[in-house]
């Protein structure tokens, strides 16, 4: 789904970012992964 060299750094580097953060929420907590799930399939659209 991550296209390289399509979108700017900055994003794909966000992206990456954001992702980590919600991995290691979801480690730590159960239902956090439920609710990051429904964020990013938000933020896909």
């Amino acid at each position: 789904m991550i296209k390289k060299g399509g979108g700017t750094m900055t994003q794909s580097k966000r992206q990456k970012e954001r992702q980590w953060t919600v991995r290691k929420q979801a480690q730590n907590e159960p239902h956090g992964k439920v609710k990051s799930f429904e964020q990013l399939a938000k933020e896909e659209k």
